[in-house]
């Protein structure tokens, strides 16, 4: 026996979107994990409304999600992660409207378990790699590529594993057509599991480490690893080869740090905070989520803080190493668990309390007047930069996808008298929360209206050819005699918007009475 679960209404929360061209066009659309929901987006980019293009139900949760996309490909994939035990390659068929599932590779037991990979994912720019992590220990990388019918290709996991590791992120960095890397934040806790004092959990330090995947060898080796000076909870990789420096931006608490190989030293650049807020000072401020935008010509990063607050983040260079780390904040918008960036100038904030927003990019905030912070500039130890926050000038709203998540609170009452209850829920969190009201039922979405020149007493379709249906509406008029005047309307007329129809009548001998 088999049992699954479906609900009558699906998840309105977003754990995780990505974004890319997985249809094969040249328009960009959005992928969304709503829990156990997979759902495509498609934004219309004359007017920035979004309206759900695919939904499918994976039974199962998901954990995590990424696109990539192979070496002169011109379609993206769908990497999920998931607590299946597998790691599942999706792809878009845009004919029949559906994912379909190119490979399937089970590597663990089923659950959200500390030591089976699927919380975290990580592709290789040129997608040519995936590594798929778990909090703990285990790191598996796969080798992508094509066979002869230009097919997609997987191979067997390598393992990139490492006892008593604890992991917080990990990134697929951008080193062009060398040997895949991927970057991970760790921290090794044996020594603090076999110290009964607690002095060794105290000074515990996290680490940046690199692995690099060997084609030649077909292998994963630990090239790198540096222990960082502060805590950390999220990496962004930089583009490289012909695109930019290459490296990582490293979020620590309070700074962006910026970190690559070689002659290249550290480059260090405090968070910007809000003057006179009413936090406490002395709190951390850590960056929640990010965005990078690419062009031929130029990249930035969008940072979300805590607070909600997104700063725009550029890289000066010369000679392909970084020089300066300039940041200016850019505007404010709900805490988002993920943002991104389209090509046609949109940003998707799929927010982690209340509706998810659409914004059109108005201005990149090069002239918005707001003070530009350096690397460069002199400050004392523990000193930082402030700014005024305000409301929305580089961003405009253009649509909004409701979000019951989270209910604080629900009752079921029948307040309104309408002989069925209603749940009445305290939804979201802050100055962002509502009351929102739900009523039983379907919308219903009205595709034509046609005048009717009397009052039927009588519906019914009928069949006229193989083609389409017709809609056929009874009328009965009183006269001396009895009439029968029947008034057909094509289906496909009417919903076009033209009222075409034929008249027949038929003479009764039956008077009336």
């Amino acid at each position: 026996m088999h049992l699954y679960l479906l609900t009558l209404q699906r998840p309105t929360c977003i754990v995780q979107a990505i974004h890319g061209s997985f249809s094969g066009t040249k328009q960009q659309e959005i992928v969304v994990g709503r829990g156990r929901i997979l759902e495509l987006l498609r934004l219309d980019p004359n007017t920035g409304k979004a309206h759900t293009q695919l939904s499918v139900d994976v039974f199962g949760e998901i954990r995590s999600l990424i696109p990539f996309r192979l070496t002169g490909g011109s379609k993206d994939y769908v990497v999920v992660g998931s607590d299946s035990g597998r790691i599942v390659i999706l792809e878009y068929n845009a004919a029949k409207n559906m994912f379909e599932r190119v490979h399937q590779e089970t590597f663990g037991k089923s659950g959200c378990r500390r030591i089976v990979p699927g919380q975290y994912l990580a592709v290789d720019p040129k997608g040519r790699a995936v590594m798929i992590g778990a909090v703990e220990k285990q790191k598996l990388v796969y080798i992508l590529n094509r066979d002869a019918s230009a097919r997609l290709t997987i191979s067997s996991p390598l393992e990139a594993h490492k006892s008593h590791t604890l992991v917080y992120h990990l990134v697929g960095m951008d080193v062009g057509f060398e040997n895949p890397m991927f970057a991970c934040l760790e921290m090794d806790y044996e020594e603090a599991d076999n110290d009964h004092t607690g002095e060794a959990a105290q000074i515990a330090q996290q680490t940046l480490t690199f692995y690099e995947l060997d084609l030649g060898l077909n292998h994963v080796v630990r090239k790198y690893s540096e222990p960082l000076e502060d805590q950390a909870n999220l990496l962004i990789a930089v583009p490289g080869g012909s695109d930019g420096p290459s490296g990582v931006l490293v979020c620590c608490e309070n700074y962006l740090i910026y970190k690559n190989f070689g002659d290249q030293t550290d480059i260090r650049c405090p968070i910007p905070r809000r003057r006179n807020d009413l936090d406490n000072a002395d709190t951390s401020m850590l960056v929640v989520c990010s965005a990078t935008h690419k062009t031929k010509s130029m990249f930035f990063f969008l940072v979300q803080s805590e607070q909600g607050d997104i700063f725009k983040v550029t890289l000066e260079t010369e000679d392909d190493l970084v020089t300066e780390l300039r940041i200016k904040y850019f505007d404010t918008v709900p805490i988002c668990s993920s943002i991104n960036v389209l090509k046609t100038g949109f940003l998707f904030c799929s927010s982690e309390f209340g509706n998810h927003n659409f914004y059109q990019i108005a201005h990149l905030g090069d002239d918005d007047g707001e003070p530009e912070f350096s690397s460069a500039m002199q400050l004392e130890e523990g000193e930082t930069f402030f700014f005024a926050p305000r409301p929305l000038k580089n961003l405009v709203m253009v649509d909004e996808l409701e979000s019951l998540s989270p209910i604080m609170t629900s009752k079921i009452a029948d307040l309104a008298n309408e002989d069925t209850p209603q749940v009445y829920a305290l939804c979201g969190r802050g100055p962002r929360s509502s009351l929102r009201v739900l009523r039983h039922g379907l919308e219903v979405t009205e595709m034509a209206v046609s005048e009717l020149p009397g009052n039927p007493n009588a519906v019914w379709t009928v069949k006229m050819n193989s083609s389409g249906k017709r809609i056929s509406i009874n009328f009965w008029l009183l006269w001396e005699n009895m009439y029968c005047c029947v008034q057909t309307f094509s289906l496909r007329d009417t919903c076009s918007g033209r009222n075409s129809h034929t008249h027949t009548r038929t003479h009764a001998r039956t008077h009336t009475h």
